[in-house]
């Protein structure tokens, strides 16, 4: 199986984007250098990443910028996910969350069939989604409604909920 890779420029920044054969399997946010995204995805996949253009990196380059143009509301690409059971299961939930939507980590212990106390093994599994923007991790907030645990920074979440129309009291 061999995994490829892109770049592409975004109002939050510039995206880094791989597939496997399987799917989209990474997506590194603005704050991680080449080096890092390369090393993330060496780690995750056990593969030696190749900077080539693909048909399904095209596919995704093409879906995050018609949902940054707002014209995309939810995504249509194959996802290759690797974690554990625990994390795949937080991973379907928060991808079943609506464009323009949040919800606590409590509730999607609740939709897991898990109690309140889960909320922080959710936050784990939510800070560990490989694939922000698309499994939308960002729609994910605090029991009081407060912006809290985003991988890519608060300021991002900030925005990419902005860009869906959610109203923000304020950034924490």
């Amino acid at each position: 199986m061999a995994v490829s890779y892109t770049t592409m420029s975004s109002p939050i920044g510039r995206l880094w984007l791989a597939v496997t054969e399987k799917g989209v399997c990474r997506i590194g946010l603005p704050y991680e250098s080449r080096e890092m995204f390369l090393a993330h995805l060496a780690g995750h996949t056990g593969l030696e990443p190749l900077q080539e253009e693909t048909v399904a990196l095209a596919a995704v380059v093409i879906q995050l910028r018609e949902y940054f143009s707002r014209l995309r509301r939810a995504f249509e690409v194959p996802l290759d996910l690797r974690g554990t059971r625990f994390q795949r299961a937080v991973w379907t939930e928060v991808a079943a969350i609506p464009y323009g939507v949040t919800v606590t980590y409590g509730e999607i212990a609740r939709r897991l069939g898990r109690g309140p106390a889960s909320a922080r093994a959710v936050g784990a599994a939510v800070g560990a989604n490989p694939v922000p923007i698309i499994v939308p991790c960002h729609r994910v907030i605090g029991a009081d409604g407060a912006l809290i645990g985003y991988g890519g920074g608060l300021g991002i979440k900030a925005a990419l909920l902005r860009l869906e129309g959610v109203r923000l009291a304020a950034v924490n």
